[in-house]
């Protein structure tokens, strides 16, 4: 019989039934893997789901495996200072500043810690998130203690994108894959949450209502409507280049891209169907989809260690 997911619970959304009911059903005959890898799109709420669900585990009086918020583990589990649950995210350097990747240092600490016993008698949970992050260091230590698991012990690596996690890594865990719902799911949830012009919203996050909701809230229908007319100044040799560089280097590239990505794959489409094109752009068929195609390379480089102007530039005097 399916769980039913608890309402008061929020951090779960329609979509999150499925791997919800399976991960129950799992915990209710005592065979829950030792490692899960929740996998999917930033937006679809993997970090709620995984925060119910452990909280759940821990819980001393579940309720359809969703936590009490009552008894002592839920309590320190609120304050942060659960004895059996461990989070591992980007440490410091020495020089105080967030590392950009998660370090073999750091799997390390955490595998000694899980060699411990737990302090409440039960599971020990233990997150690396974004496990998409680690080096490849990192990633091989990691790997040892996947493959020499402890006892009553939960390892969850979480991860945007799992494809960068190694093939070795992704086999030893269960996946759970958050995918994005349907568009009827995904506006019912966000007339919901009270969010206006949905279908833009959804729309412009392709489809993805988390994202969606964020963007209605914070101008990216605006930025959206801003790469467009920057896009088809530029096309028409109208704009100033660097004065678009300027701008999306202050705001936030990483979406810049992402909407200037989404208007080529647009201005394709309505060729392909003989309406009216939204750039207008003078490049043929093949040299538009290469630019799309180098747009998404050139979000993924704003991770590295390139200059994020330098990354513009290259991509936006291939536009013009």
């Amino acid at each position: 019989m399916p769980v039913t997911i608890p309402p008061h619970h929020a951090g779960l959304r329609p979509w999150h039934a499925e791997a919800w009911d399976r991960l129950q059903a799992r915990r209710d005959r005592d065979a829950l893997p030792h490692a899960l890898l929740l996998a999917g799109p930033a937006g679809l709420g993997k970090r709620d789901f995984l925060s119910v669900f452990v909280r759940g585990l821990l819980c001393q009086q579940p309720v359809n495996g969703a936590p009490c918020g009552q008894c002592r583990s839920c309590q320190f589990l609120a304050a942060g200072t659960h004895p059996d649950r461990v989070t591992l995210s980007f440490g410091l350097r020495k020089d105080g500043v967030t590392r950009s990747e998660i370090v073999v240092d750091q799997i390390r600490d955490l595998s000694q810690r899980l060699a411990m016993s737990s302090q409440f008698g039960g599971w020990q949970v233990a997150t690396v998130d974004p496990a998409d992050a680690m080096n490849a260091a990192a990633a091989n230590a990691l790997l040892k203690t996947l493959e020499e698991p402890t006892p009553a012990t939960l390892l969850v690596l979480v991860a945007d994108e799992p494809a960068r996690l190694p093939a070795t890594i992704r086999s030893r865990c269960q996946r759970v894959d958050f995918l994005v719902p349907s568009r009827d799911v995904s506006l019912a949830w966000l007339a919901a949450e009270g969010v206006a012009d949905a279908p833009a919203a959804l729309e412009a996050a392709g489809g993805n209502p988390g994202m969606a909701r964020e963007w209605a809230a914070d101008g990216a229908l605006r930025q959206r409507d801003e790469v467009r007319k920057d896009l088809r100044a530029l096309a028409a040799g109208r704009g100033d280049a660097m004065e678009v560089i300027k701008r999306w280097q202050a705001a936030q590239p990483a979406r810049y891209l992402w909407f200037a990505a989404q208007a080529v794959a647009d201005e394709l489409r309505a060729r392909t169907a003989g309406t009216p094109a939204p750039l207008e752009s003078q490049m043929d068929d093949e040299t538009l989809d290469q630019w799309y195609s180098r747009a998404n390379r050139a979000r993924d480089a704003l991770r590295g260690p390139l200059r994020v102007d330098l990354i513009l530039l290259e991509l936006l005097a291939a536009w013009r």
